[in-house]
């Protein structure tokens, strides 16, 4: 009995590993595009910022609620997302299939975003991109 309680702690704590891993994926993603990090763990949130990493329109997200339309507008979303960073349609694929590989590699990558700037964006070495209203420099 004290073997299965062992064998399930480590099973728990590899399935917590690799859930920081995916969520420090995320977060890095975000603040590539200029989005902010924590953005990725705030549930309906994180889709939007998806969406505007994307360049799509917010009023999309509503399409995220249409059982099967959901499934398509992902597809499309993923696929715009590897564009925004440089990657290939082949690699959006890979981000939709492989997830747990393509989103460290894009996120940890040498991949830089070329779509529109978020509201947080800043240049990779942490300075300001540009002025975000703020009154500060």
């Amino acid at each position: 009995m004290e073997d299965s309680a062992g064998i399930s702690m480590i099973a728990f704590l590899f399935m917590v590993a690799i859930v920081v891993f995916y969520a420090a994926a995320a977060w890095k993603l975000n603040v590539k595009a200029g989005e902010p990090g924590w953005g990725a763990l705030i549930p309906i949130y994180n889709i939007y910022l998806h969406l505007m990493i994307a360049d799509k329109p917010g009023w999309w997200l509503i399409l995220y609620f249409i059982p099967l339309v959901n499934i398509v507008v992902e597809i499309i979303v993923t696929i715009e997302i590897a564009k925004k960073f440089g990657k290939s349609t082949e690699f959006g694929i890979g981000l939709i299939f492989l997830s747990f590989i393509f989103y460290p590699i894009l996120a940890f990558g040498d991949a830089k975003y070329q779509g529109t700037p978020g509201r947080y964006a800043r240049l990779y070495d942490g300075s300001r991109a540009y002025d975000t209203g703020s009154g500060r420099a």
